[in-house]
């Protein structure tokens, strides 16, 4: 049986269906997204979805929707669902649908009285192609198949209105058509494995609704171009295999490229390979380098999440390669601006103050993979390189005080940290002067990169001075941050000592270094285990303080507030165990091992196979934000990958 199984009951009902998203990307930026029965709710949504280096590389949908007709003795059974104006959904396919798995590939299976009809799709790697398989698996008379395109060929945070300035050009090519709607564009090819008729019936598909962009406050509706359909007649046991790409293919060539790709992938069988899947999802790789995609399907590639993510996304699923080669084009950019201040043009946030801090805790898990030796051969000059910038005051935005050790940065006018939401260009959360895991970061750099250099003979008066200056910072951490009440302030500025009860002391407590002892550290795990746990990670603020707001819902104003205000992130939840497991050991093992049952539940919800964003932080936890989150999955798959090994090693 299918781990990703779903069956009629749960597919007619669109209260329950419609909330269930999938997501297929070709790991260069392209993806296809939906829901499971292909009813599109947000204007990101569409069957083909790439970016245009022209228009800025941003994603454009070119390809909304594919309509399928089963007719059947001159009668139609159309099989595709959209939501119109007033909340009317046409043409009501999903009730022909019977089953949808997703083991190898997105399945669906329809039923049109003694019709059965499967439908595969499956993206080409690093290709902007997506395939489509029809089976018709029985029929009992002679059975025709139409395919009415929905063109949008717009950004994908745009919508498209009717309007005379289209190019309606259709251009024959074999087994198909070719078109493009707009000048800049690129020309869409729709083809099939074998001849296809094309009708012409131009028509605009007007006011269709996208509800979760009605439910987020912001524009809804659109207008889609459908020119007209294909058609052609299939036999009882035959399969044809519909193409979209921005390149010609070779019809003849489609199903050695299907079955090929196929074979590539790997079974969504279980909650690990679920997330395995996820996470080569996030992959970019292109003519400037190899990447990671903060998430989908509004997400970019961001320096700090490249950071966090990297060791998950890559060492949890062993992928070595990947991580040295998203590494090496990340550092690279990191390296640039350290030493010309040049800004990256492809990642963005390079400058920020803590990226070279989690660059080092990348690197350091990097090492606990890996070992010592590999590191110190690949990434010790890097390590060394920021740890230096750093100490000799080359950051703009992250000074060592020369009094305490301490790193202080400006978050008064711009976010500086993680917890980076704005409203009228101010931050929300105004973090600025000591962070708590700026400190805990840097502390555990130190230490690091200390160790690291102690066998490496030119580096010998390096790791003394890295040592010195860890010592020196040691205490002043404690007295800066650990107040009477047993858990860590969130930052320090000047006589002010921010009290919310935020998860950022987790961090502290998680790294392999801390300034802080077994005792102060499981004091601080209780704070946050009472006050910030919940099934989904871990909140971003207590609900005893004062503005929590658990749910992401309403104006983009009231969203952009509620942000870091409450809602949960799985993410932390990779901080929060490495601490329980420090400070309980082996003991620990099973309660985290339980902890991650919770997001087991969440392959069957949301983007299914993958984690949301953001979670409600009171129950019951729902889903909110971006459909798959590089970050969350990473995270939870390092938690994961770290369990399994205690568990085989019996040791910590």
């Amino acid at each position: 049986m299918s781990y990703l199984k779903f069956d009629k009951n749960l597919l007619i009902n669109l209260e329950q269906s419609l909330p269930k998203e999938m997501l297929r990307t070709n790991f260069a930026g392209a993806y296809h997204a939906t829901t499971l029965v292909g009813c599109n709710t947000r204007k990101q949504h569409g069957l083909l979805v790439i970016p245009i280096p022209e228009m800025g590389n941003k994603p454009h949908v070119l390809l909304s929707s594919l309509d399928e007709t089963v007719i059947q003795h001159g009668a139609p059974f159309n099989l595709g669902i959209h939501r119109y104006q007033g909340g009317v959904y046409s043409p009501n396919g999903h009730k022909y649908i019977r089953e949808f798995d997703c083991e190898n590939v997105p399945r669906m299976t329809y039923r049109v009285g003694g019709v059965v009809l499967t439908k595969e799709k499956i993206f080409i790697s690093h290709e902007n192609r997506i395939l489509i398989r029809y089976t018709l698996v029985d029929a009992h008379s002679a059975t025709t198949l139409q395919f009415r395109p929905f063109l949008a060929f717009r950004e994908s945070n745009s919508l498209c209105i009717a309007n005379d300035a289209i190019n309606r050009e259709i251009i024959p090519v074999e087994n198909g058509v070719a078109t493009c709607l707009y000048h800049g564009f690129p020309t869409l090819y729709m083809q099939f494995s074998r001849k296809v008729e094309w009708v012409d019936n131009p028509n605009w598909y007007k006011n269709i609704e996208y509800i979760k962009d009605m439910e987020r406050g912001v524009p809804y509706t659109e207008d889609l171009w459908v020119p007209g359909y294909f058609q052609l007649p299939i036999k009882k046991g035959e399969s044809i295999i519909f193409s979209a790409g921005v390149e010609p293919v070779n019809p003849r060539s489609l199903t050695k490229m299907y079955e090929k790709e196929i074979i590539s992938r790997t079974p969504r069988s279980s909650f690990f390979n679920c997330l395995k899947n996820a996470a080569k999802q996030f992959y970019l790789t292109d003519q400037y380098g190899h990447f990671i995609i903060s998430g989908y399907p509004w997400g970019t590639i961001l320096a700090r999440n490249t950071m966090m993510a990297l060791p998950g996304l890559t060492l949890a699923i062993d992928h070595r390669k990947d991580f040295e080669e998203i590494m090496a084009t990340a550092s690279e950019a990191l390296v640039k601006f350290m030493e010309k201040g040049e800004l990256s043009p492809f990642i963005h946030g390079i400058d920020l103050p803590d990226i070279p801090l989690w660059c080092v805790w990348a690197l350091q898990q990097y090492a606990k993979n890996l070992g010592d030796d590999a590191t110190r051969e690949r990434y010790m000059h890097l390590i060394a390189q920021m740890i230096d910038y750093i100490l000799d005051g080359g950051h703009p935005n992250l000074r060592v005080d020369p009094d305490n050790g301490l790193v202080s940065t400006l978050g008064v006018t711009s976010p500086v940290s993680w917890m980076n939401s704005q409203l009228n260009g101010r931050p929300v959360i105004p973090r600025t002067g000591y962070l708590v895991e700026f400190n805990a970061l840097w502390y555990n750099a130190l230490r690091f990169a200390a160790a690291l250099a102690e066998h490496d003979p030119e580096m010998a008066n390096r790791a003394e001075r890295w040592t010195a200056a860890a010592d020196k910072m040691k205490q002043p951490f404690v007295d800066t941050f650990l107040n009477d009440y047993g858990y860590l302030y969130d930052y320090v500025n000047g006589t002010y000592a921010d009290p919310q009860v935020r998860p950022n002391m987790v961090v502290a407590i998680g790294l392999d270094y801390s300034p802080l002892d077994r005792r102060q550290r499981k004091g601080v795990l209780d704070v946050a285990t009472r006050e910030l746990l919940t099934p989904k990670g871990l909140r971003t603020l207590s609900p005893k303080s004062y503005g929590y707001r658990p749910h992401y819902l309403g104006s983009p104003e009231e969203r952009e507030l509620a942000l870091h205000q409450g809602p949960a992130r799985p993410w932390l939840i990779g901080f929060y165990a490495d601490a329980y497991l420090r400070v309980f050991g082996m003991s620990g093992v099973s309660y985290i091992d339980r902890m991650l049952i919770g997001f087991e539940d969440e392959m069957t919800q949301g983007c299914i196979g993958s984690l949301s964003q953001l979670y409600d932080g009171n129950p019951p936890y729902s889903g909110r934000g971006a459909i798959s989150h590089a970050t969350n999955v990473a995270e939870v798959l390092r938690t994961s990958r770290t369990i399994k090994r205690l568990t085989q090693d019996h040791h910590f």
